[in-house]
């Protein structure tokens, strides 16, 4: 048994970590997920956790967190009410128990048809409404760009995953890294990648130099859809046109690269190559609390 340890904060920078350890183990290679010294995730950590059970050849064993208030929120976040369908759980699960209000805007959300992106936008609304104008102090019209933020990024999935894949939302205050409160969205998928979508409708670019990064940066950086139809493509243009406006960050991984819009109060890389592999498509969007009113 390979036993893959998770760091003790979960979110799509640390998540690597697991890559790498995945790296040199064959796809049916049996793991164990160990996540006992886990006291924090994001949402991209939890969608990315499930999206990575999903790429396994064999069920994986999984260690939930030992710690009582971390196990409880993953469990109000609804990631064991799927993790145990993808993983052979080895350990205490908290029982969800009555819903409640939570800073989760969204709990994690399989999405696998345009019906679903349509559920997922509607539910998520009002409550995100309040939030951005309340918590976030952002104009009342931005509540329409998240709407449409929302439901490209899940569209993603819908056209090019060829399988399903996970969407999450969270509130939460971020005080510790930015000193302010943030909404992060998570889509991740472990579907085809954009590197090979790209080639099934033939719009790689006319270039000898064609890997996972360059097809990162010509779909997300340039627009380019591998639908031939005019407007099409327009997805990531939106998103990000969107996140310029509210200052918000976009990073998108694929394969072995992933490329990022960074707003001035990041530190991030544009973009990073030979970075262990993942298949799919995984998105992180954040957008942070309007500080100048």
């Amino acid at each position: 048994m390979n036993v893959i340890t998770v760091p003790p904060s979960l979110d799509d920078q640390t998540f690597e970590q697991v890559l790498e350890q995945l790296a040199p183990l064959p796809a049916d290679a049996r793991i164990l997920i160990d996540a006992r010294n886990t006291t924090w995730a994001s949402p991209y950590g939890l969608t990315a956790l499930l999206t990575l059970a999903q790429t396994r050849a064999e069920k994986p064993q999984f260690m939930p967190p030992e710690r009582d208030d971390t196990s409880s929120y993953w469990s109000r976040a609804r990631f064991f009410d799927y993790a145990g369908e993808l993983f052979e759980i080895k350990g205490k699960v908290p029982a969800r128990g009555t819903e409640r209000e939570s800073r989760t805007l969204l709990e994690v959300t399989p999405v696998s048809r345009s019906d679903d992106v349509h559920k997922v936008v509607e539910r998520i609304k009002d409550k995100a409404a309040n939030i951005l104008t309340q918590n976030l102090h952002l104009e009342s019209r931005a509540v329409m760009g998240f709407a449409m933020a929302l439901s490209e990024a899940c569209q993603n999935i819908v056209e090019h995953a060829g399988r399903g894949g996970w969407v999450a939302v969270q509130n939460y205050n971020y005080r510790k890294r930015m000193g302010r409160h943030v909404v992060q969205i998570a889509v991740c998928d472990a579907g085809v990648g954009i590197r090979q979508s790209l080639e099934s409708g033939n719009r790689r670019p006319l270039t000898d130099r064609w890997d996972d990064g360059v097809a990162l940066e010509t779909a997300v950086i340039q627009g380019t859809s591998r639908f031939p139809d005019p407007g099409r493509g327009q997805g990531f243009k939106g998103i990000r046109g969107y996140l310029r406006k509210w200052k918000g960050k976009l990073a998108v991984r694929s394969g072995t690269a992933r490329v990022a819009e960074v707003p001035p109060w990041d530190d991030d890389v544009v973009r990073r190559d030979h970075l262990a592999p993942m298949p799919g498509t995984q998105l992180f969007i954040m957008i942070p609390e309007e500080l100048e009113r």
